[in-house]
């Protein structure tokens, strides 16, 4: 499948019809559409993707829909229906499935985890396109540090380390550097702190930069030294070979050992509940005796 993911929620509806359209018309391939409603446009979005063929479209229950997340998805049911597309959802399981999670929004809400600033509507996401996700982190961020006041610095800051590092796409995990940076920057100052992972970044250990990285930042970060000019994988030791041997029988597959090395601490919980279950497990059969 193809997914068109527009995290920043700034594809309008035109952009979405004409790129799903493009794809369907070219590839026989399941094309996907996120966006959020950051903006405002998502719903018109959907709607204009859904007509050019898109065949699955992210959605969120209500009570958790709007602002940084996505739009409702019973909304979105409704209108689909109305305009004649057929659509599999059973509207009695998603009001058991938002009646489960209002209380628990609303719990959020109290306990100020979840800030009414990231559920409403902010255009000037058009500006900064600043993700949904991250725009979240970033509210977090600055009440922790006490520092709301900065917010509108902040977001205006963001497009400004985007520039400095060469455009890099906001998804995870540079939205969350770029995101960290451009609070520093405010609150230190610019560049007066870098964090480690962004100089990672400077240094090619993410692979190559999409456009040319600032080069008096280049200089600040790297000093002499020269950045990584090959694929930053091939400057790895191979690892999977020694797992393997070091797993032994705890490995059932190729997928255990890939598993132990992406996420040790998760494979390690797997591994020992596997374990456990095949020790309390009993086999037994029966004969009949003559």
């Amino acid at each position: 499948s193809i997914c068109i993911k527009d995290m920043a929620g700034i594809m309008g509806p035109q952009e979405a019809y004409d790129l799903v359209k493009a794809l369907k018309e070219n590839i026989d391939l399941p094309v996907i559409v996120h966006t959020h409603c950051t903006a405002g446009l998502a719903f018109m979005t959907y709607l204009k993707a859904v007509e050019a063929g898109a065949d699955v479209i992210d959605t969120a229950t209500s009570c958790f829909s709007g602002g940084t997340s996505q739009p409702a998805t019973e909304s979105l049911a409704f209108a689909l229906r109305q305009l004649g597309y057929e659509v599999a959802l059973n509207d009695g399981i998603l009001r058991e499935v938002n009646d489960f999670f209002t209380p628990i929004r609303n719990e959020f809400l109290q306990s100020g985890q979840l800030d009414p600033l990231v559920m409403g509507t902010d255009t000037a996401c058009l500006n900064y396109q600043v993700p949904g996700g991250m725009l979240s982190n970033l509210v977090s961020q600055l009440k922790t540090l006490n520092a709301m006041d900065k917010f509108e610095a902040v977001l205006a800051e963001v497009p400004n380390v985007r520039k400095d590092l060469g455009y890099p796409p906001l998804v995870t995990p540079m939205s969350q550097m770029v995101g960290v940076q451009a609070t520093q920057n405010v609150l230190l100052g610019k560049y007066k702190n870098i964090g480690k992972e962004v100089k990672a970044y400077v240094h090619g250990d993410y692979g190559r930069a999409p456009g040319p990285i600032d080069e008096e930042l280049k200089k600040m970060i790297l000093g002499e030294e020269s950045a990584v000019d090959v694929r930053p994988a091939d400057l790895l030791a191979p690892e999977f070979e020694a797992t393997k041997e070091k797993l032994g029988d705890t490995a059932k597959s190729d997928e255990d050992v890939l598993s132990y090395i992406a996420f040790p601490q998760v494979a390690e919980k797997f591994f020992d509940a596997r374990r456990k279950k095949e020790e309390n497990t009993v086999v037994y059969s029966i004969r009949r005796l003559d």
